[in-house]
């Protein structure tokens, strides 16, 4: 989706919570796309960052919001509601007409087994 994100991601507590995965996650996203926007010399949209970075202590530019949602996935049917639930987001949002045409849905993985974009364990 253009202003967030959905995903379903199995963690393993030995390796890490997964405040620490979307810690991380956040952190090398934002320099990424920080990265790119200056390379792309995209100032009104860098601008846009450091305004919202002015308004906190110790930061020069803010992409993230600090919070995220999770939700312990009990079960199959949770699973699958969920992934339904992520799947029709971009047709909901009026971006495509069906799930699997929006380019970064893992709905392309499970319908036509495309993996180009995004590798995704389809097998469970």
């Amino acid at each position: 989706m253009p202003s967030h994100l959905h995903w379903i991601v199995d963690v393993n507590p030995q390796l890490g919570l997964i405040s620490a995965v979307m810690r991380d996650l956040k952190k090398f996203a934002a320099w990424d796309v920080l990265e790119a926007l200056e390379k792309d010399q995209r100032l009104k949209l860098l601008r846009m960052f450091q305004i919202e970075a002015s308004l906190l202590p110790d930061q020069n530019r803010k992409f993230w919001t600090k919070r995220f949602d999770d939700q312990v996935i009990r079960n199959r049917d949770m699973l699958v509601a969920k992934l339904d639930y992520i799947h029709h987001n971009p047709v909901k949002a009026g971006l495509v007409e069906k799930a699997e045409d929006y380019k970064y849905s893992s709905a392309r993985n499970y319908t036509f087994g495309d993996h180009s974009v995004l590798h995704v364990e389809t097998e469970w």
